[in-house]
């Protein structure tokens, strides 16, 4: 019997696109021949997830974990995208997304997931390739964001939700203090339905991306001028209108949606002197469903019938 090495893995998996724990026992079982291994995958119907690999996965779930770590906490948020809303109902792929959710408290970025081990001993990977030919439709983990306090909470609010801790908006809200934890994450879930709602691009204004910066600042120069404003009042109109839009999109300068004569910054400023401690807000992730995804457009079959009919 022919050794089973790591490259006659990894050979195995890139022809087939299985994963790497059943590649490895393909070959076990086939006496290290890699066409006998691809048949054996065939058979399985686990060489399938290879042919899925180049569709759009869209739809799917945000899931959200998180375990306390001593005085602080740690939470993480994962997209786990599929191809259909359908499958988005499926209880195999919801308990894959928790699953790849709680792995995610320990993981470093999409590759880091996709190599963490779950509990069944296969590596997360390994788990979405399965489901991909058991389920038969594109899957991945496409985006993962993890935050962590030494004392505080990561509050988390999940908006459309399908289950516990899953649903079509994912926010994580970090917040640093001593506190009581209760006070704390109940005060993260309000600022994590603000953001749901916002969807804020920064945390403080320092934060904030130059390159969106300039942007805003390119078409509203633009505008000023289509609207005959005059040369010299330009740049001071534009300034004041970039410190409009930095306050509209910046999270602590936000009015706070349940009492919009207090700012996020001010809400949180004022809580901690309620509950005796001083609180930071120190981070938050806000993870929508689908977002930045190039969906194929849908057949537009009226079109088509009247195109055919003349109509």
């Amino acid at each position: 019997m022919a050794e089973i090495t790591a490259a006659l893995v990894k050979e195995l998996r890139e022809k087939s696109g299985a994963g790497m724990m059943d590649c490895k026992k393909a070959l076990v079982e086939t006496g290290g021949d890699v066409e006998a291994a691809m048949d054996w995958l065939r058979t399985k119907g686990l060489s399938k997830a290879a042919k899925k690999s180049d569709r759009v996965a869209a739809e799917g779930l945000v899931a959200v974990a998180s375990r306390e770590d001593g005085k602080g906490e740690t939470a993480a948020v994962i997209e786990f995208n599929a191809e259909t809303d359908f499958v988005a109902r499926n209880e195999l792929f919801q308990n894959a997304a928790k699953a790849f959710a709680e792995a995610a408290l320990d993981a470093e970025g999409v590759e880091g997931v996709n190599a963490a081990t779950l509990s069944g001993g296969k590596t997360v990977q390994d788990e979405v390739t399965n489901l991909i030919a058991t389920i038969g439709e594109n899957m991945q983990v496409r985006r993962v964001a993890r935050h962590a306090v030494s004392e505080g909470v990561v509050a988390s609010y999940v908006h459309n939700s399908v289950a516990p801790s899953l649903g079509r908006i994912g926010v994580l809200v970090a917040l640093e203090g001593a506190a009581d934890k209760a006070l704390l994450r109940d005060l993260g879930r309000k600022i994590g339905m603000h953001i749901a709602a916002t969807a804020p691009l920064s945390l403080n204004t320092d934060d904030l991306d130059p390159v969106a910066v300039e942007r805003e600042r390119a078409v509203l120069t633009e505008k000023a001028k289509e609207d005959g404003r005059p040369e010299n009042m330009i740049a001071k109109i534009v300034d004041g209108q970039i410190a409009k839009f930095q306050k509209d999109v910046v999270l602590s300068k936000q009015p706070f949606v349940m009492n919009p004569d207090q700012t996020i910054e001010q809400l949180v400023a004022d809580s901690g002197k309620e509950f005796g401690a001083e609180i930071k807000l120190t981070g938050f992730t806000r993870m929508a469903l689908g977002e930045g995804v190039e969906k194929a457009a849908e057949p537009d079959f009226a079109a088509e019938v009247a195109s055919m009919t003349g109509g």
